[in-house]
């Protein structure tokens, strides 16, 4: 047997998913959890059954392209504009108080100010997979809520993506050059959504008209649309992501769209397994040492903060008090962007191992302590309660 080739690792990965996941749902945890545990297990630091992260890591984050694909899907044009709009206020705010609160806590602990600076921006961002994979879809599509968390997420994004271009141009020697390189990112997105709608009324459209017959051509035409718009936003120097969601809001007035997005759920859970197994992977708890103290200041900050800073906020904006602590504590959390600066940073010798570590280790803590609260106390798809249990 190839211990060491992919097929192999795949077995190991979602035979482990599967033991660990009814465990899990023995024991009243949520799955989440699980695949981290896995991860941190049979990865490298833990039983090296597990040793190719990159590959995996890469696999993975197909899924979170999935997740917003098929967000972009339920989603018309004209709401998507006026729910940016409503969440433009909360979103600029609580990242300048979450951008600041990190920068003051590795400060106190010793960190440079770019160490502290990098901290303080991982920290801006929320999990945008845990906010909506742990909504129900009626509330994530069809209510008040969902449109909130939709746009203050989407602007989060569009946030971590300026952040992640200003650290792959900080080795730049010439500042000129990377306010160029950001400049032309940021014009690209609106020249993207353009070519996408035009692609889509005169050559899409067309297709699945003629053949909507055939489902297995809407299938692989609509993972098409999705991985190729995909690529060519980042290969205009925005995120696959913000692609991938481009994708899928340009189809949404398709009647073929919601075909789409029951079909390639299965495979968006696919991924994400894969992507949260490399998150609990891919950190050595061996190193926690040398941060812990940092590290669970700042994990016991912003689990703390986050649904405060979200409530208050959304509350000044005549949000009803149970709605605006609702999306607090769904979004309490940090995000997979964090880890993407942390590793983004780190290879760029923008920070230093110390402050790399302090990112990650308080980005997993409150993905984990954030997924028990929420599983815990709010409905979701993946409730253990019966009484919170929606979809």
């Amino acid at each position: 047997m190839d211990v060491g080739g992919v097929t192999f690792s795949f077995f190991l990965i979602f035979s482990g998913a599967a033991v660990f996941a009814s465990l899990a749902l023995y024991t009243r945890q949520p799955l989440i959890i699980a695949y981290i545990a896995l991860g941190a297990c049979i990865g490298p630091y833990g039983m090296s059954m597990v040793t190719d992260l990159s590959l995996l890591s890469d696999i993975g984050h197909v899924g979170i392209i999935f997740l917003l694909f098929l967000l972009g899907l339920d989603m018309q044009p004209q709401a998507l504009w006026s729910t940016l709009r409503k969440s433009l206020f909360v979103a600029i705010f609580s990242s300048a108080i979450f951008l600041a609160s990190g920068f003051a806590v590795a400060r106190a602990f010793g960190f440079s100010t770019t160490d502290a600076l990098i901290t303080g921006a991982a920290m801006m961002f929320s999990s945008t997979i845990i906010g909506i994979k742990l909504l129900p879809t009626t509330v994530l599509h069809h209510r008040h809520i969902g449109e909130l968390m939709i746009g203050l997420l989407l602007l989060q994004d569009l946030l971590a993506i300026i952040v992640l271009m200003v650290l792959l141009s900080g080795t730049d020697a010439s500042t000129g050059t990377m306010g160029a390189n950001l400049a032309v990112s940021l014009l690209s997105l609106p020249l993207l959504a353009g070519a996408a709608l035009l692609a889509v009324r005169y050559v899409l459209l067309p297709l699945i008209t003629r053949f909507d017959h055939f489902h297995e051509y809407i299938f692989l035409l609509a993972i098409g649309w999705c991985l190729g718009l995909a690529e060519g936003a980042k290969l205009l120097g925005l995120s696959e992501e913000i692609g991938a969601f481009i994708a899928g809001i340009t189809i949404a007035t398709s009647p073929i769209s919601q075909y789409i997005a029951v079909n390639l759920k299965p495979l968006r859970d696919f991924f994400l397994i894969l992507f949260f197994f490399s998150v609990g992977a891919r950190f050595d708890l061996t190193l926690l040492g040398q941060v812990l103290a940092p590290t669970l200041v700042l994990a016991a900050l912003v689990l703390g903060l986050k649904p405060v800073v979200y409530r208050f906020l959304l509350k000044g904006v005549s949000e009803k008090r149970p709605l605006a602590w609702d999306l607090g504590f769904r979004l309490g959390q940090s995000s997979e962007f964090s880890l993407l600066i942390a590793y983004v940073a780190v290879a760029g010798a923008l920070i230093s191992e110390q402050a790399s570590l302090l990112i990650q280790a308080t980005t997993i803590i409150t993905l984990l302590v954030s997924s028990y609260i929420v599983v815990l106390n709010y409905p979701t798809p993946i409730a253990i309660s019966d009484r919170l249990r929606r979809d």
